[in-house]
């Protein structure tokens, strides 16, 4: 087992230290007794840097300065080794937000991926709460446990990491309605909707991380369909950095726009029928074949009425006439039928 890193006050042996030397190479080391960071651009004692306050400026044999600070976690989960996709610090920011995780929450998530949403959720539950977190791939949990210890320095004894199904497990991991937030990340999550309703406490949320528009709309179809849950919301984060530097101010070249969707529901007392919300029809129920979704009516399209239609043909042919009448000349911009939208 790893020491034990520190996060604030000065830095000590066992800590992790992010260094950014010459042309903004960084490079994240964790303190050794007589350890040294070998570089073209010479070497760096480890022994500099212990005791030295967060955010010091430390000099190499070559003569070259490297600013040192303590990795944050968003820096810590971009940088870690991958079993599987990350959840990205701009949408787990959401997550903990929109599914409203607390100290001392009981947290179901699957699947632990990487372990990036773990550290986030760990933190946010704090030593009083508990996250239970299911893999269905031994290789991923083993990766996830390793990033975890790595950051924390020790496996925490919140969290309990389960390989196999959700649906099969999760009865013997958490008693009935004794959940109070359920994370899904995975491709097909509608299959533990109804594994997570039973697990959750009344007024308890279920969030769904998915990547595509198909995922979203099944998912959320399938929550309504079970009336167990309130009316689902979704929504995307995307970030866009800004360059400030004097009077050049202007939106970055790139971004992180779409990542995924976020879908929240809570949990309906038992025998409770929430009031009934009025939508347009649509195509909404489907079962395991697909279904033309994106018809003009789905999407939102305007429909233009019969009456409106004849009048723009009206006006179409009123302006092929008036071309006509002038051998061919094509009419002024000023003399173009108004036309209403």
């Amino acid at each position: 087992m790893s020491e034990t890193p520190h996060l604030s006050g000065p830095f000590r042996v066992g800590d992790r230290v992010q260094l950014t030397g010459p042309k903004g190479r960084m490079h994240t080391i964790t303190l050794r007794e007589d350890g040294e960071l070998h570089t073209h651009n010479g070497v760096l004692k480890h022994d500099l840097l212990v005791g030295q306050p967060d955010g010091s400026v430390v000099t190499n044999s070559s003569g070259h300065d490297y600013l040192a600070l303590r990795p944050l976690l968003r820096d810590f989960v971009m940088s870690m080794p991958r079993g599987a996709a990350i959840v990205y610090p701009k949408d787990a920011a959401q997550i903990l937000s929109q599914a409203d995780i607390f100290p001392g929450a009981t947290v179901v998530e699957a699947g632990v991926g990487s372990g990036a949403l773990s550290l986030w959720l760990l933190r946010a539950i704090g030593p009083s709460g508990r996250l239970v977190s299911f893999e269905r791939r031994e290789e991923f949990a083993d990766v996830a446990r390793a990033n975890v210890e790595t950051f924390l320095g020790a496996t925490p004894a919140t969290w309990e990491v389960v390989v196999g199904d959700l649906v099969e497990s999760l009865p013997d991991a958490v008693a009935p309605a004794s959940v109070d937030r359920v994370v899904l990340d995975m491709l097909a999550p509608w299959e533990c909707i109804d594994a997570a309703a039973d697990a959750l406490t009344p007024g308890g949320v279920v969030l769904c991380y998915v990547a595509t528009a198909t995922q979203l709309s099944r998912v959320a179809e399938y929550i309504r369909g079970t009336g167990l849950f309130t009316d689902p919301d979704a929504s995307e984060t995307m970030v866009r950095g800004w360059h400030v530097e004097g009077l050049a101010v202007r939106p970055d070249h790139r971004m992180v726009a779409h990542t995924g969707f976020l879908l929240t529901a809570r949990r309906l007392a038992p025998g409770a029928v929430p009031p009934e919300v009025k939508r347009r029809a649509s195509k909404s129920s489907y079962g395991d074949e697909d279904v033309e979704l994106w018809t003009p009516g789905a999407v939102g399209d305007r429909q233009i009425t019969d009456k409106n239609l004849r009048k723009r043909v009206r006006e179409a042919q009123k302006a092929a006439d008036g071309v006509r009448a002038r051998g061919g000349e094509p009419a002024d911009a000023t003399e173009t039928p108004e036309t209403n939208a």
